[in-house]
């Protein structure tokens, strides 16, 4: 039986998670209407600005302008990017964090390398693995590649040093000592890096298709600009910020079930 303090605790609770998906939707919603309102009523230029209606014509006559496939194309450059992306990084944060001399002479260059915009690195990227779709992988990847071993570098770094020395005093060799004490304790740093790289590896992948792609959300804008079917344009920014609210939510899920397994281990 819960006690009656705690009864009201998890009902308030609720009131306010309900309250605040209600504001979020409800504030989408007047964004929607006041935009269409507008539209309709001149006062914004629905051939530059779009309007609510339009897009959804646009989204229904997929077929028209093969939206299934563009999605499908940025979505699995998106996955490649951020899944090599992650997974080099945190190897190459385990290498740093391994030898301490490696870690200070690459410091500055990671430093460097984060700082500069990555889109200038465009031509060259084409120039050395093609103009296709390994280049728009590539460009996801070098946009997400520095963050992660940054981040990752910096947690390995600050792990409890009291559970390390405890591991160290039981015999642990310095294998064991990341894979019990130094990976486990970052699992939060891990996932908190994954939910801003799977939006760093979209912006990746649209600048990649801004460059070189026949295919995919980032082409269709180009390609949308050029033939001044900004209805096209508005409909692939909407689509891409509905993907984005999903990936991030899909990390927020993956982090939630590994989270509830590690507790429960």
């Amino acid at each position: 039986m819960l006690s009656d303090g705690r009864v009201k605790f998890l009902a308030a609770k609720k009131r306010r998670r309900v309250l605040i998906r209600v504001s979020q939707i409800s504030i989408l919603i007047l964004t929607l209407v006041l935009w269409e309102g507008l539209a309709r009523a001149g006062v914004i230029d629905s051939f530059i600005m779009s309007q609510p209606a339009r897009i959804l014509r646009t989204i229904l006559n997929w077929q028209n302008n093969n939206l299934p496939l563009h999605i499908g194309v940025t979505f699995f450059e998106t996955i490649i990017g951020f899944t090599l992306g992650a997974l080099l990084g945190i190897f190459i944060a385990f290498v740093l964090w391994w030898s301490d001399v490696l870690a200070k002479i690459a410091d500055p260059y990671l430093v460097v390398l984060n700082a500069l915009p990555k889109i200038a690195l465009g031509p060259v990227i084409i120039i050395w693995v093609g103009a296709g779709m390994q280049a728009v992988i590539v460009m996801a990847l070098a946009i997400s590649l520095i963050v992660t071993v940054m981040e990752m570098l910096n947690g390995f770094k600050n792990a409890d040093p009291e559970f390390v020395k405890m591991a160290k005093t039981f015999g642990a060799s310095r294998l064991q000592i990341f894979t019990k004490v130094i990976f486990p304790f970052n699992l939060s740093t891990l996932f908190n890096c994954l939910k801003i790289n799977i939006g760093l590896s979209l912006v990746g992948v649209i600048a990649g298709e801004f460059l070189v792609s026949r295919a995919g959300l980032g082409y269709l804008i180009v390609y949308g600009g050029q033939v001044f079917q900004m209805d096209l344009v508005m409909t692939s920014v909407i689509i891409l910020a509905v993907l984005a609210a999903l990936l991030y939510r899909a990390v927020a899920l993956l982090e939630t079930a590994v989270m509830r397994a590690v507790r429960h281990r």
